[in-house]
């Protein structure tokens, strides 16, 4: 099969196309005909080597939409069934294998495009909201890189569970419309939503603030944070660690929450179910959708990495491996 593999850490050049073995099975394991796969910015952390262990030849790719095409007799699928799914040993390629409990089944009704952008970023989304931040309909709340994947799913999210107040950062104005139509109230940049947020509120600061590019992010979201507020926090994409100090949190009893998406695949995989049932229902539905912000092909991974790095789209990017 055709994959798209990596035997070096680097820029985007380091990614090649190339033809190697189409996985084998186990009995708890589906094999699945890649329609689309996700581009996530964890891909880019391991592509340059600043996450996870690297083992060469690298194949990246967090997950992946598509049909199976065997299954493993304990894994309870078939042949024929469309899923998502969180594969082993990456999903850049024509083919991907997957555990049973980390493989979901979808309708008819939704298509693997919108299906592939949903996995990371949307079963993330759903459990950042409602289990590690716990949000209430009377909260005023700030979503960071509001026109990210992720960004674009918390807002819809939080706006579909009636959530009083949203506050959405970008890197720049020209993403405040989109980001606004996704349903946030306020949409301010990096460098001036701590005094903006103090003002919306009177000084009481946010409730909850779901940070996922730390550095000074991390600085500036602590000065608008209110009283007993949490920030969530599950990402660097600014490269650089985010700091506090048990004096931002002691007397102001606030918390910090912190959550990965790949630890809790690797640890607890059993635990994603139900949230990935019910994102699954809010896309076939309608009531949530995630706008697609370039397709490229396999061989154009590089061209789609170039462009998550630039910053300069909203939405997903996918990685089509199959017509």
């Amino acid at each position: 099969m055709k994959a798209v593999i990596q035997n070096e850490f680097g820029n985007s050049t380091v990614l090649r196309l190339a033809e190697v073995e189409t996985p084998n099975i186990s009995e708890n394991e589906v094999l699945i005909r890649t329609a689309f796969t996700s581009v996530n910015y964890a891909d880019i952390k391991a592509r340059k080597g600043r996450k996870g262990k690297g083992n060469f030849p690298l194949t990246l790719g967090l997950d992946t939409a598509g049909t199976v095409v065997a299954a493993g007799k304990s894994s309870g699928y078939a042949a024929g069934d469309r899923v998502i799914a969180f594969p082993t040993g990456g999903s850049y390629a024509e083919y991907a294998k997957a555990n049973k409990q980390l493989t979901f089944k979808i309708p008819e009704s939704l298509s693997f495009e919108q299906a592939a952008a949903m996995p990371t970023v949307s079963i993330l989304s759903f459990i950042l909201l409602h289990e590690i931040g716990q949000v209430r309909k009377s909260d005023t709340i700030v979503v960071h890189s509001g026109a990210g994947g992720v960004g674009s799913m918390l807002v819809q999210l939080a706006k579909l569970a009636e959530v009083e107040t949203i506050i959405a950062t970008v890197g720049n104005l020209g993403k405040e419309s989109y980001v606004k139509n996704l349903g946030a109230d306020f949409v301010y940049t990096y460098d001036r939503f701590s005094e903006e947020v103090l003002q919306i509120t009177k000084g009481e600061g946010a409730h909850i603030i779901f940070d996922s590019v730390a550095g000074e992010v991390t600085t500036s979201s602590l000065d608008c944070l209110g009283l007993y507020g949490t920030l969530v926090q599950f990402g660097n994409s600014s490269g650089s660690a985010g700091h506090f100090t048990t004096g931002d949190v002691h007397s102001s009893c606030r918390n910090v929450k912190g959550f990965s998406l790949g630890t809790t695949r690797k640890r607890r995989p059993g635990v994603l179910a139900p949230a990935a049932e019910k994102v699954i229902d809010l896309f076939a539905t309608g009531k949530v959708t995630l706008p697609i912000a370039g397709i490229f092909d396999l061989s154009e991974a590089a061209k789609a990495h170039d462009l998550m790095e630039s910053r300069e789209y909203e939405g997903k990017l996918l990685i089509r491996a199959h017509s």
